[in-house]
Order: structure tokens, then C-alpha cells, then sequence
């Protein structure tokens, strides 16, 4: 488990989503074994007693509870199987299905249509019949712009029964009408747009300004209140753009992928860049309790941790950014991304980060590495091109497979993790930032170990927090 009785006790009255699976909490009033994100009522801590896993709660007598399921924690073969649903649903509609209604999809999956709306919405943000809506529609103007079919043989090959709904539906998506595509125009309103929910408070300016800092030009955009980017995900390529929806607590995601099977990753992988399926209440109540953290949460709302799109691009972040300040790591790494990364065409967007096997074996001379540190990015990259990857498991497993890789130390495998994989309790002791920001001249490990003990299991929002009150200096 790797947790203290006390840091499971403060992550289930957080019902923090990240702890989900990593413990289990059982109830001795009760005789009931519960997930830590469980929505029931919390009981009192006396009657709860902490287990690694559900095999070992069952074992000592409990049985799990109905509400939360302990069987379908993340890992299991429930959970498993909620992911199987979802991506078997997206092949039926990717294949053609559904129609004007979700029974088709349903009755081959053997689902209820509302356990089918309430996993894409909490998968993708959006509706299965939104979802074929637009996934029709982008094979409809895709059709327009390369083939040579009427208008309304297109209407009735992407489902519709007359060229009427046919316009209208492609109006509502695109702003602008089917033979008008035919010509060349382009729509603003293309991609795939959805909406991602969260819990408030979200201090998205601060967020905003914590990107804007650390943004690649042509690789990222940070202008009024939206961040753009521009993604790799496998073999897919693409775009998105996130920004705040009024008067909801919710971001909008417009989406472009030019594989729709990548769609529900990468929208899972908006939500960890962007936290935002963090609960902050329970956070931000424990960390002002800290006499260091206190002025930092009480002023003003919970900070998130933004992060980074994949764990190799982290990596090579946090290798660039080793001893040298942001705004140095910055051009360093805009000097990469001119040089060896892929050109993909977005508003203010023009190219990918690069991927490992472009930096494997490369040339890295003249972008301002020092030659050990470019030999170390290059034989990382080489590594990753492989196979190499920190994996499942804690935080320690992961830090140490990370340690393992030449250049990697404990700062760098802790802002790893703190920044690809959301781990938070990451804690980069020997940051430099940080002795900065708690006001030692001389700092030590073992000082802000200390210092931080207290702020178990977010330590990383402790970081995070602290980062913030330097501004630009960080």
C-alpha cells in the first residue's frame, strides 16, 4: 500500500479518484468494505481499518459495498469492462451504428441505454448519439472536400433520410453549409467539441499562467482565456483547444484527431493535463492547516497540477530544465521542437513535440545542452523508442524504473511523476524553487522532507502551491 494510516485517512476523506484502488477502507460498524471514492456518508475514523486489497478486507470478514462496488476498482476486471464497453460501443459506431436511437448499440452490447449515456459522459464528455452525430458528420465533409458524390448521396451514406436534415444537422456542427466546403471554405467550428466537467473551484487563470510560462511556440498556444496544443497519441495526430464554458463549471474541449479511435484517450488525457478530476475541498482544508501552506490556500482558490502530454516529453523537460530557469529551458526546448519535430498545421500551431525515435541517436549540438546532457536525452530517447516506460504501479515503483534511465535522479523522476502521471505526492526535495519559496539559503533534502511530511499525500499540490507564490521566478 505505501501509505500511512493517516495519509489513507486523509485521501478517503477526500474521495481523491487518483487513491482509487490503492487501498480499501472497511468499516467495523458496518462489517462493509468500500472504495475510497465511495459517495456514501464517511464514517468515523475509529470504526475504519485500511486494507492493500479487496482479497485482504474479504478475508478479514467484510463484505463490499453496493454503492461503490469494490470489485470494479481501476485494474479490476469490472473496471476493465467498463472500458471494454465503452471502446466496443465507439467500434459499432465508427462501424456505422447507431441509427436515430441507442437500442441498436444496446441490445448488441447488453447494456442499458442509460449505463451507456452515463460511461460516455463520464469517458468522453458527451452523449453516444452526440458522439455518432459528429463522427457522421466529419465523414460527410471529409466526403464533400475528396470525393465527387451529390450532396444528398452523401446525406444518405452518413445516415440521413433527406438532404434537409442532412444541411441542417451539418449547419448546426460546422457553421457553414455542405456546398460551401465544396468550394474550399472552412468552417469555424470544426473537430469534434465536448464538454469536460469538473469539481469547483478551478483558478483557471492561474493554470493559464503557470502554461503560458512553460509554452513550446508551435507546439502550444496560450491567448485570452484558452490553451491549444498540438498532440501526438499513438499513431494518431491532432489538435485541441480547451476554454472555460459560461456560467457552468466545465471547460469546452474542441477536438481535432484525424483518428476517431483516439478520440476517449485523448480526451482522458486532456483531463490528467488539466486535473480535473481533482475534489479540492478535502485538499485545501488539510494543506491550510500547515503554517507554510496556510497563506497560500486561504487566499485564494485551490491550485491543480498542470501537466505534461506524455511521460517521454516530461522527461526530456525535466532533463532540459535540470539547474537552468524556466525561461532558459524554454528556448532551449522551442530550439528542439524546430529542429526535429513534426509539422502538423493549427491555429498558432505548426509542429509536434518530438517523438523518441526522432532524438534517438541525434545530433542534439547547437540547441544550448551541455554535451553530457545531450548525450543523455539522446540515449533516453533511443531507450523510449524501445519500449522503455515508468508503467503502472505507486510512486516509488515509478521513480525507481525512472532512476534507472542515465541523467535521471530523484528530482527528475519526482517531477516526472508529478507531471505526467498526476502523482500527488511527488515531491522534488532538492528543488531549487522551492528552498527559494519555503526561505531556505542553504537548503537540504532532509530540510524540506521535513518541512513537508505534514502535507501527505499532496505533497505535490504543496510544491505546486509554492511554485505559484514565486510568479515568473520559478
Amino acid at each position: 500500500m505505501n501509505l500511512t494510516h493517516e495519509q489513507c485517512e486523509r485521501a478517503r476523506l477526500a474521495r481523491d479518484s487518483r487513491f482509487d484502488g490503492r487501498f480499501f477502507t472497511a468499516v467495523i460498524s458496518t462489517g462493509i468494505y468500500c472504495r475510497p471514492v465511495c459517495p456514501a456518508p464517511p464514517p468515523r475514523p475509529e470504526n475504519v481499518r485500511y486494507f492493500a486489497n479487496a482479497a485482504a478486507a474479504a478475508a478479514a470478514g467484510f463484505r463490499p459495498c453496493l454503492r461503490c462496488r469494490p470489485e470494479s476498482a481501476p485494474l479490476s476486471p469490472a473496471w476493465r469492462g467498463c472500458e471494454t464497453t465503452v471502446d466496443r460501443a465507439l467500434t459499432l459506431i465508427h462501424d456505422g451504428e447507431p441509427g436515430e436511437t441507442l437500442a441498436g448499440v444496446c441490445e448488441r452490447l447488453g447494456v442499458s441505454q442509460r449505463h451507456l449515456r452515463r460511461l460516455f459522459q463520464h469517458h468522453l464528455g458527451v452523449s453516444p448519439l452526440a458522439y455518432a452525430l459528429n463522427h457522421r458528420l466529419l465523414f460527410a465533409k471529409q466526403l464533400l472536400a475528396e470525393s465527387e458524390l451529390s450532396v444528398l448521396d452523401i446525406a444518405l451514406a452518413c445516415g440521413f433520410n433527406s438532404r434537409r436534415r442532412f444541411n441542417d444537422a451539418f449547419v448546426g456542427q460546422f457553421r457553414l453549409t455542405p456546398t460551401r466546403v465544396r468550394r474550399g471554405e472552412s468552417g469555424v467550428g470544426q473537430g469534434c467539441t465536448l464538454t469536460l466537467s469538473y469539481r469547483p473551484p478551478l483558478d483557471w487563470s492561474r493554470m493559464l499562467a503557470f502554461l503560458a510560462l512553460r509554452a513550446l511556440p508551435g507546439v502550444e498556444v496560450v491567448e485570452d482565456d484558452r490553451y491549444r496544443r498540438a498532440f501526438r497519441w499513438q499513431q494518431a495526430r491532432g489538435w485541441f483547444e480547451v476554454a472555460p464554458v459560461s456560467g457552468r463549471d466545465a471547460l469546452g474541449l474542441t477536438l481535432h484527431c484525424d483518428s476517431p479511435r483516439a478520440i476517449r484517450p485523448v480526451v482522458q488525457r486532456v483531463r490528467r493535463v488539466l486535473d480535473l478530476d481533482l475534489d479540492p475541498l478535502e485538499l485545501t482544508r488539510h494543506l491550510s492547516q500547515d503554517p507554510l501552506q496556510a497563506p497560500l490556500w486561504l487566499a485564494q482558490p485551490a491550485c491543480r497540477l498542470p501537466g505534461v502530454w506524455s511521460e517521454f516529453e516530461a522527461v526530456v523537460r525535466a532533463l532540459v530544465g535540470q539547474q537552468i530557469s524556466v525561461k532558459g529551458a524554454r528556448t532551449i526546448l522551442s530550439r528542439l521542437c524546430r529542429r526535429f519535430g513534426d509539422p502538423l498545421q493549427g491555429p498558432g500551431l505548426a509542429r509536434l513535440f518530438p517523438e523518441p525515435a526522432a532524438l534517438a541517436g541525434a545530433d542534439l549540438s547547437g540547441l544550448g545542452l551541455t554535451r553530457p546532457r545531450a548525450g543523455w536525452i539522446a540515449a533516453i530517447a533511443q531507450a523510449y523508442a524501445e519500449g522503455f516506460s515508468a508503467g503502472e504501479g505507486d510512486l516509488v515503483s515509478r521513480v525507481n524504473r525512472l532512476k534507472t534511465l542515465k541523467g535521471v535522479g530523484d528530482w527528475t523522476a519526482h517531477y516526472v511523476c508529478m507531471r505526467a502521471f498526476g502523482e500527488s505526492d511527488a515531491f522534488v526535495a532538492t528543488d531549487l524553487g522551492l528552498y527559494h519559496a519555503l526561505g531556505l539559503t542553504r537548503g537540504t533534502a532532509a530540510q524540506t522532507l521535513a518541512l513537508a511530511e505534514p502535507w501527505r499525500p499532496w505533497r505535490a499540490y504543496g510544491v505546486m502551491a509554492l511554485w505559484h507564490s514565486l510568479g515568473e521566478r520559478a
